[in-house]
């Protein structure tokens, strides 16, 4: 695939040593592995650690005799403390007789931490351990591990429990008909998530560590045999290649994977509907899902992929159809509706009818600046009070949004600052630009709103032109992990426009995305509804 943007990072990690002794010392880049004393291990964890009140350390006599010492270790508020006392501290404290009988194969002290993973943890997911940087992932993931004094490895127990955020209702995505979950920040929860959705065996997850000293989860999902396994192998190149020392949301990963840099327009999909990323990944496309975030990544991703919405799969075709042209329409007109009004005003008054030409000449015969003037005055108005009503606590965000739209604006009319139409022209730019679903395109086009307005001020509609021109030029020039951004409607591909402006029925959508899906493109044979005939 082609790769547009080089990276010039290293990926190599740096890990965490713990102070030992001379003989347990391991070359630098090396993991560091565990001594065979427990009071050494210990010593080295609580100095590494700096003596944390939240690292909790226990150490125990096992076996009838109490002559073999083991020590548990976990994060206090990451780890279950019910999963700890039932499933481990109560087996390996009560359950004693499997160290004192000799018909086992494995007898204490040989390898007590195997009779521990073998008769004693009733607990489902365990594995070994051997080096210091295994063990300051597990306990600091929430996981528990025990020692073994005389043994140079030990156990992990997985017991991770912390508090999180239940599955509640999309905030930014919602709709009146679908299903009202969204994605919290539990990487586990998110994926069961997807997998209600998807019973297929070939649903297949990749986990892996980024950052130096966060160390995110960060899993990639995809489903074999209908992604494309050069693009489920870029995703691999592009994160492994990514070397920060924190990764706390996925617009790290976002900004560090995309093929282009200097564009206003997203070229990775994110959305918090599990439903969403269930559709993207029938598709063919690849999910990339970091712990800590609602906000799940899809790619590639295209222009048209960002105008749809869950909602237009669960009405009906002509109804979804209907709302996608209104969106269309309203992209339109959230980008050049007030460099429409600035050109035609100044330059162009005769393709207005006379009496609006002279409506609009007695409303501005009062206001001070000229047209182009006024729109920036009251765009950047408009942007302030948007963002200051999402940053406010909510009791008080929407008495900020009223208040700026109606006091504000009827006060500037009434003062003479701006015209009365220009306040329509702007709040009606406002209101189409909240039609479209993905927040991140909507920015987009609220970004380069600003640059058509100078060019209408300048050259009129020849400048708008020109623009629009130099837009469509800068699209069909962008790319997602190599799949053109403008598909399918650049390379134009009419059997991949069923579902792009308008959507078919459902039986009529026989074949995925060709560019995105080049394995598997057919999603099944065409059946058609038959007809009652009673």
């Amino acid at each position: 695939m082609p790769y547009r943007r080089r990276i010039k990072r290293k990926s190599t990690r740096i890990p965490i040593h713990a102070p030992l002794t001379a003989s347990h010392t391991a070359a630098p880049g090396e993991p560091q592995p565990l001594s065979a004393d427990l009071e050494t291990n210990l010593h080295a964890i609580r100095e590494t650690l700096g003596n944390s009140t939240d690292m909790i350390i226990r150490e125990l006599p096992i076996g009838r005799k109490g002559d073999q010492s083991i020590a548990l270790l976990y994060t206090d508020g990451l780890a279950d403390q019910n999963i700890i006392t039932d499933f481990i501290m109560k087996s390996v404290m009560l359950d004693i007789d499997i160290f004192e009988q000799t018909d086992r194969t494995v007898t204490p002290p040989s390898d007590v931490v195997l009779a521990l993973k073998s008769y004693a943890l009733t607990i489902g997911d365990v594995r070994d351990l051997s080096d210091f940087d295994a063990l300051y992932q597990a306990v600091l993931s929430g996981d528990t591990v025990i020692l073994v004094d005389g043994q140079d490895h030990g156990v992990v127990c997985s017991t991770r429990g912390w508090k999180d955020r239940g599955v509640s209702e999309p905030s930014a995505e919602n709709s009146v008909r679908g299903p009202r979950e969204s994605f919290v920040e539990s990487l586990r929860t998110n994926t069961a998530l997807i997998r209600r959705k998807i019973k297929d065996p070939h649903l297949w997850l990749e986990t892996m560590q980024i950052g130096r000293i966060t160390r995110t989860d960060v899993a990639i999902m995809y489903i074999k045999g209908i992604a494309n396994d050069k693009i489920v192998q870029e995703v691999r190149d592009r994160l492994n290649r990514i070397d920060f020392s924190s990764v706390l949301e996925s617009g790290y990963i976002e900004e560090s994977i995309q093929d282009e840099t200097f564009t206003p327009f997203p070229t990775l999909f994110n959305t918090e509907r599990p439903d969403v990323i269930a559709a993207e990944l029938l598709e063919g496309k690849v999910a990339i899902l970091v712990d800590g975030t609602p906000n799940v990544l899809a790619v590639p991703a295209t222009f048209a992929s960002f105008l749809h919405a869950s909602e237009d799969y669960y009405q009906r075709a002509d109804i979804a159809s209907f709302i996608r042209l209104l969106r269309y329409l309203g992209i339109i007109i959230s980008l050049f509706g007030p460099s429409l009004y600035v050109a035609i005003t100044t330059f162009h008054q005769e393709m207005l009818p006379t009496q609006l030409l002279i409506s609009l000449a007695a409303q501005r015969e009062q206001v001070p600046f000229p047209a182009f003037i006024e729109a920036v005055l009251m765009e950047l108005t408009f942007e302030i009070l948007r963002e200051a009503s999402i940053r406010m606590p909510k009791n008080i965000g929407s008495a900020i949004s009223i208040v700026g739209t109606l006091v504000i604006g009827q006060a500037a009319v009434q003062a003479g600052i701006v015209s009365a139409a220009m306040v329509i022209v702007v709040a009606i730019t406002a209101i189409s630009s909240f039609i479209l679903p993905a927040f991140n395109m909507s920015i987009a086009f609220r970004l380069l709103r600003f640059p058509y307005m100078a060019l209408a001020a300048s050259f009129g509609l020849f400048g708008i032109f020109v623009g629009i021109i130099a837009l469509v030029l800068h699209l069909c020039g962008l790319r997602s992990f190599g799949i053109p951004y403008m598909a399918p409607f650049a390379p134009l591909i009419p059997v991949d426009n069923k579902d792009s402006i308008i959507r078919l029925p459902h039986w009529m959508l026989l074949s995925r995305a060709r560019l995105v899906s080049q394995k598997n493109v057919t999603r099944r044979i065409s059946t058609p509804p038959k007809k009652s005939r009673e």
